[in-house]
C-alpha cells in the first residue's frame, strides 16, 4: 500500500511540473503590430497614445492582448523596402502605416497581410484602394488630405501677410509620393492668388538649416512648409530657425504653431492615429480590410501664434482671429 501511494505521489508531482508546460504551450500567441512612421519618436508621443486609444476602443491593450512593434525611421525612405520585407517574412497581423511612402512600400510588399494607412491623398489615385467605399484588397485607412489643404493653407498665409509676394517652398525630394502632388497644387494655387513660387529642397537636418539660409539672400518673403513626416518631427529647429531668420512660415500641423511657428492649417493628426488603431484593432477582431471602408478626416485646425506675429511685425485682423480655431498666446 505504501508503495501504490509513492507511486501515485510521484505520478501526481510528476504532472504538476509538466501541467504548466502545457498550458503555456496552449495559451494563444498576441499578434504583433507593424506601426511604422518615417518620422523621428521623440515628437510622436501624442500620436501614439491616440493610436493605443483607438486599439483600446475595440478591446485591445498593448502588452495584454497585442505588441505594436514602432519603427521609427527618420526620414530615411530608402529603408522601407527591408523593413517591410522584413514585417510580411515574419506574418505579422497587421501593417499600421502613416503617410504615403509607407502605405506604398506595404502595399508592394504584400497582397495578403493586412494594411492600415494614414495617408494624406487619394488612396483610389494612389493605387491603395479600388474605390473608397470598397477597399477590394488588403489595405484600408484614412485619408486625411494634407495634400488636398495644401492650397487653403497657402490662401491663408497670403491672407495673414498680403505683402509677402515671393514666397518659398520647401519639400523633401527623397519624399517624391507627397512632394509631386504637393507642388502640382501649389503652383495652381499660387498662379491664382497671383503669387510667385520658389522650390527649395531637404532631406536632413542640415539641409534644412542650409535652407533657410538661403531665404534673404533669394529675397523670399514667407515660407511654405510641405506636408512631410520627416519634417513634422522637427518643429523646434523650423520655429528656431523660422525666428532666426524673420520669416513669416506656414505648416502643416499644430505642433509646429505650439514650438513658436507662426500658422498652422491641417488635419487633427491624432485623430487620425486614433482612427487607424480602431481600425487595426477591428482586424485583429476578424474584420477584412476590403470591407471596411476609407475614412476621410473632418476634422481641421487653423492655428495662428499671436505672440510669433507680433515678433515678426505682421498685425492679425479680427476677421483672421475669428477663422483660427485656436489663438496661441
Amino acid at each position: 500500500m505504501v508503495h501504490a501511494t509513492r507511486r501515485q505521489l510521484i505520478t501526481l508531482l510528476g504532472g504538476a511540473a509538466v501541467w504548466p508546460l502545457a498550458a503555456r504551450a496552449q495559451q494563444p500567441t498576441m499578434p504583433v503590430v507593424g506601426f511604422v512612421n518615417v518620422r523621428s519618436a521623440d515628437a510622436s508621443d501624442r500620436n501614439v497614445a491616440a493610436f493605443r486609444k483607438g486599439l483600446n476602443e475595440t478591446g485591445y491593450v498593448e502588452g495584454q492582448n497585442v505588441i505594436v512593434e514602432y519603427h521609427w525611421l527618420d526620414g530615411q525612405y530608402d529603408r522601407l523596402p527591408a523593413l517591410m520585407a522584413d514585417l510580411v517574412r515574419r506574418r505579422v497581423a497587421v501593417i499600421a502605416s502613416f503617410a504615403n511612402a509607407p502605405a506604398l512600400a506595404a502595399k508592394a510588399a504584400t497582397t495578403t497581410i493586412p494594411i492600415v494607412f494614414g495617408v494624406g491623398q487619394d488612396p483610389v489615385r494612389m493605387g491603395l484602394v479600388a474605390s473608397l467605399a470598397r477597399p477590394g484588397g488588403n489595405a484600408t485607412g484614412i485619408n486625411f488630405f494634407n495634400q488636398e489643404a495644401g492650397a487653403k493653407r497657402l490662401g491663408l498665409l497670403h491672407n495673414l501677410v498680403p505683402k509677402a509676394v515671393r514666397i518659398a517652398v520647401l519639400v523633401n525630394p527623397a519624399n517624391a509620393s507627397a512632394t509631386e502632388p504637393t507642388l502640382q497644387e501649389i503652383r495652381e494655387a499660387a498662379r491664382v492668388l497671383g503669387l510667385q513660387i520658389q522650390v527649395l529642397n531637404a532631406s536632413t537636418s542640415p539641409e534644412i538649416e542650409a535652407a533657410f539660409s538661403t531665404l534673404v539672400p533669394e529675397r523670399a518673403d514667407a515660407l511654405f512648409v510641405a506636408p512631410d513626416s520627416f519634417f513634422t518631427g522637427r518643429p523646434v529647429q523650423f520655429a528656431t530657425l523660422a525666428a532666426h531668420h524673420r520669416v513669416p512660415a506656414a505648416y502643416t500641423q499644430r505642433a509646429f504653431v505650439e514650438a513658436g511657428g507662426l500658422m498652422s492649417y491641417g488635419t487633427d493628426i491624432p485623430d487620425m492615429h486614433r482612427q487607424v488603431g480602431a481600425y487595426t484593432g477591428q482586424i485583429l477582431q476578424g474584420a477584412k480590410p476590403a470591407d471596411l471602408p476609407v475614412r476621410q478626416s473632418t476634422k481641421f485646425e487653423f492655428v495662428i501664434n499671436l505672440q510669433t506675429a507680433r515678433a515678426l511685425g505682421i498685425e492679425v485682423p479680427n476677421s483672421i482671429q475669428l477663422l483660427a480655431d485656436e489663438l496661441i498666446e
